[in-house]
């Protein structure tokens, strides 16, 4: 399963991460995959907020690890970009995350080999001021979620 869809502004943005929120199963691992800039914190605002998430939603940068408490499973922002070596990954000791919670995992190419694998790829790509999003399923589990939140187009 996988979806291309067009972003013209920060909005829409939101409003995709919004409609990812929808039909949300615990247990789903996401690789948000994009250079800098691309929209991946943005994303994730947007999800988290039509989840009720009502406090700032920042970007782990620099704590790696951001934990949301909510109804039915922990939702954790990750953001490698920092991260110099993947064992770093296991020294954290982020692989004792429940299965039951959402990772969502921005540059999970800095912690390759270590991470779980992902249910959903979600590639950001800048187009002049806007941006290009493209979901592509990796497991049975992430192609039945995109059948009801990103429809092919």
């Amino acid at each position: 399963m996988r979806c291309r869809l067009h972003l013209p502004d920060e909005a829409a943005t939101l409003a995709f991460g919004a409609r990812l929120a929808r039909n949300l199963p615990a247990g789903l691992t996401f690789y948000l995959v994009g250079d800098l800039g691309a929209g991946k914190t943005t994303l994730v605002r947007g999800l988290l907020r039509a989840l009720g998430v009502t406090g700032r939603v920042k970007s782990p940068t620099y704590t790696l690890v951001e934990t949301y408490e909510l109804p039915g499973f922990e939702l954790y922002h990750f953001d490698l970009y920092r991260m110099h070596d993947p064992r770093e990954w296991l020294d954290a000791g982020f692989r004792d995350v429940s299965g039951q919670a959402v990772s969502l995992i921005e540059w999970p190419d800095k912690a390759a080999g270590w991470l779980a694998a992902p249910d959903v790829i979600i590639r950001l790509s800048i187009a002049d001021e806007s941006r290009e999003v493209e979901c592509e399923s990796a497991s049975p589990v992430g192609a039945r979620y995109l059948e009801t939140s990103c429809k092919p187009c």
